[in-house]
């Protein structure tokens, strides 16, 4: 994958994830996972041209409305937010299959909490393709309703999508669960960014959902996945991705 250079200017938060990007190069990146191209969308997401596969991971819908129910106010436009970004990547893609690598909702009660215009949208791009909804350790039951199928997990060729690494090395393995966050120096500031987390064999997708965290990539829980610091975070940018060696990233 091409590692392109930091744009000289960052937002006025100094904040990856809230200023914009200059748009430089393609829209999207290209990257080999065990001799599998795949395309790392800057939106999150990674789309497998051959088998016209599109995969997302950490939707965490319904955390709103999960955080209210607890008297945490939230605003409740997070699955409907959610929703319509994941529109524009069916949109532009049209996969034939969708795969949602677990935590797909925040909670078990997520599902029936969905608003009917949440649903109706949630319906619409499951039309004329097959989904599938991997079990996370936040939504481990299939839910009703909801359409698709459901799979602990699912070994295509060779990679393998499932929602939480594998304690074992497993090449071409590819995961969500950790919710991956790369910190970086930038002109005597730190900003961050969603990133993901590949060393090539393995790669670990960032949480797509909009009320979901970040756990920085020097975290032992994500360099355990890969062994070293031999990897590197992949960070989402408006238009692109911006390559830069973990090792090179900063702890918190």
């Amino acid at each position: 994958m091409r590692a392109g250079a930091f744009p000289a200017h960052f937002g006025a938060s100094g904040n990856l994830a809230h200023g914009p990007l200059p748009v430089r190069g393609r829209a999207d990146d290209v990257t080999t996972l065990v001799g599998v191209t795949l395309a790392l969308d800057p939106a999150g997401a990674i789309y497998w041209p051959d088998e016209k596969l599109l995969a997302v991971a950490d939707l965490h819908l319904e955390k709103g409305s999960a955080f209210a129910a607890r008297g945490v106010l939230l605003p409740p436009y997070d699955t409907a937010a959610t929703l319509a970004r994941l529109a524009r990547l069916i949109e532009r893609y049209q996969p034939q299959l969708v795969i949602a690598l677990g935590d797909s909702f925040h909670d078990g009660g997520g599902p029936a909490r969905m608003s009917a215009m949440s649903r109706a949208a949630l319906t619409a791009l499951q039309r004329g393709r097959d989904w599938v909804w991997i079990a996370g350790n936040h939504d481990p039951d299939p839910a009703e309703n909801i359409g698709g199928r459901f799979a602990d997990a699912v070994a295509l060729g060779a990679l393998t999508f499932r929602h939480q690494p594998a304690t074992k090395h497993s090449d071409g393995e590819i995961a969500g669960h950790l919710h991956p966050l790369a910190r970086v120096a930038r002109r005597g500031r730190a900003v961050s960014r969603r990133c993901f987390a590949s060393d090539g064999k393995r790669l670990v997708m960032p949480a797509f959902g909009a009320y979901a965290g970040g756990l920085n990539v020097r975290d032992r829980a994500i360099v355990s996945v890969f062994g070293a610091l031999s990897f590197t975070a992949h960070l989402l940018g408006a238009a692109r991705l911006y390559a830069v060696p973990a090792a090179h990233c900063l702890a918190d």
